[in-house]
């Protein structure tokens, strides 16, 4: 899979995960927040979480309030577990530009 179909897979199984764990809705209550996604080969996806869901994907570029920098190889191996988001960080594959609070609510994401 490409790293735009992984990222609506993702988006999708989120919003459903959202529907069905009153809980997991309940954090999201007031959040508002843009997300983007920049491969170093220069494509770049954003979307956003509100009203307790994230919007579909979007192309291009924006600013966003969560910011995530990897290559398409690091994160099509990190939806395939392949490779631990730490390790990517470690390894300087994978750079997160968020609050610690988003960081701690984006990992529920990915």
């Amino acid at each position: 899979m490409e790293v735009k179909e992984l990222l609506e897979d993702a988006i999708e199984k989120f919003n459903r995960k959202i529907a069905e764990d009153e809980k997991m809705a309940a954090e999201l209550e007031g959040i508002e927040r843009t997300i983007v996604v920049r491969l170093k080969d220069g494509e770049a996806y954003h979307f956003r979480l509100e009203n307790k869901r994230a919007t579909p994907l979007e192309e291009g570029d924006t600013s966003g309030d969560i910011e995530i920098i990897s290559d398409s190889e690091t994160i099509v191996a990190l939806f395939n577990r392949e490779m631990g988001p730490m390790k990517a960080i470690a390894t300087k594959k994978l750079k997160i530009d968020a609050s610690i609070q988003d960081m701690l609510r984006i990992r529920k994401f990915f």
